[in-house]
């Protein structure tokens, strides 16, 4: 259905909300929006710097326990791993987001910021800043629903492809580096014909350059700085970027797939006001229980219901804001999609499972009210 609210009866529901109801959550969020914007300064500017300087910090630990054979193998790969974390997911998916722009710092720029990973900034942000926080969950314009490899939504049309799910999704956790990097590329838009080959001739040389500077870095510089001991390094930094890998995959999946998360149609979302944008990334987020060691590693990705909300917010700020935004729920009587790791994990397993096969559950509206289904239960 349509949700243009001009021209829906006064009493018609979305998701359990009436259009004046929905409204009024996007005035209330936005008021939240700016009442951090008012308050960002030094505090965040100091947060950011502490964390690039650990960053920084494991890396050379990293590198230079690489010089000790045998024994320093495992701390070497333990410092670089937190070292490509830390790059990745509080660093630079958080500063290419724009969260930092407002300290007017080149070095924290997103327009100028790019990242320890074979994937180029400026085809990143816009896949990801661009078409999946503008369409989230929307599915056949979201390309993030099933990274165009998976089938994670029953709308998805099945195919015998499909068998190979949980193949494919340990593939894409172990490769999920390169999974991103390729992702612009839309290989499968270009297999159904929607995509020609020539349309991706503008990404070719970003995407070789980097790939190509990552791995002289990786497995040829680095490597060959610790002379006879270049195979034991090369081992390392593979498996850094292997944990890095896993990681950032098992964070992300866990953050748009678990169970309760809602989609949504093309259709539906046609005429979609403020408020009706935040209703979705609401229904279509999910976030992780943890320590501040968890939410650090994770880039504070563990609030992912807050990050696609407010996903130019320095991510810092998403425990506080999350606070607020589940009283939200509350009132509104709207699900807060929230569980431990371990329980956010096992509910994407299932649905890659589930969702190999054909069939799969309808889409299905989220109760509003005393039964309305929120918190940990989402994730058993």
């Amino acid at each position: 259905m349509s949700i243009d609210t001009t021209a829906a009866p006064a009493d018609e529901k979305y998701h359990g909300l009436t259009a004046e109801e929905i409204e009024r959550l996007g005035t209330e969020l936005d008021a939240l929006r700016q009442r951090v914007i008012a308050d960002l300064g030094e505090a965040d500017a100091a947060y950011l710097r502490k964390v690039v300087k650990t960053q920084r910090s494991m890396e050379v630990a990293g590198r230079a326990l690489f010089y000790l054979p045998v024994i320093g193998w495992l701390p070497a790969v333990a410092c670089l791993s937190v070292s490509k974390i830390l790059d990745n997911m509080e660093i630079g998916h958080n500063v290419m987001h724009g969260q930092y722009d407002f300290l007017g710092d080149p070095a924290f720029n997103s327009r100028m910021f790019d990242w320890d990973t074979v994937c180029p900034g400026e085809q990143w942000k816009y896949s990801h800043n661009y078409i999946h926080h503008t369409f989230t969950n929307i599915v056949g314009k979201d390309r993030d629903v099933g990274y165009g490899i998976l089938r994670m939504d029953p709308e998805q049309k099945w195919h015998p492809y499909y068998l190979g799910n949980p193949l494919y999704a340990f593939l894409l956790m172990t490769f999920f580096e390169w999974g991103v990097a390729l992702h612009d590329l839309e290989v499968e838009n270009i297999v159904s014909g929607q995509r020609k080959l020539a349309d991706n001739k503008p990404l070719y040389p970003g995407l070789l350059r980097k790939i190509r500077r990552q791995a002289l870095k990786d497995y040829v510089l680095f490597p060959a700085l610790t002379g006879p001991l270049f195979p034991l390094t090369f081992a390392g930094n593979v498996a850094a970027n292997l944990v890095r890998n896993v990681w950032a995959f098992n964070i992300i999946f866990c953050g748009h797939f678990p169970a309760g998360v809602a989609s949504f149609s093309e259709e539906e979302t046609e005429n979609e006001t403020r408020g009706h944008w935040y209703l979705r990334q609401m229904l279509g987020s999910a976030n992780i229980k943890g320590s501040r060691l968890l939410h650090l590693m994770s880039g504070n990705l563990s609030h992912q219901i807050e990050h696609h909300l407010f996903p130019d917010l320095p991510a810092r700020r998403y425990p506080e804001l999350a606070v607020e935004v589940q009283e939200i729920c509350e009132r509104y009587g709207l699900p807060y999609n929230t569980g431990r790791l371990h329980q956010q994990l096992w509910s994407v397993f299932k649905k890659i499972c589930r969702y190999s096969l054909p069939g799969g559950e309808a889409r299905v509206a989220p109760v509003r009210g005393p039964d309305a289904v929120t918190d940990d239960s989402l994730a058993a």
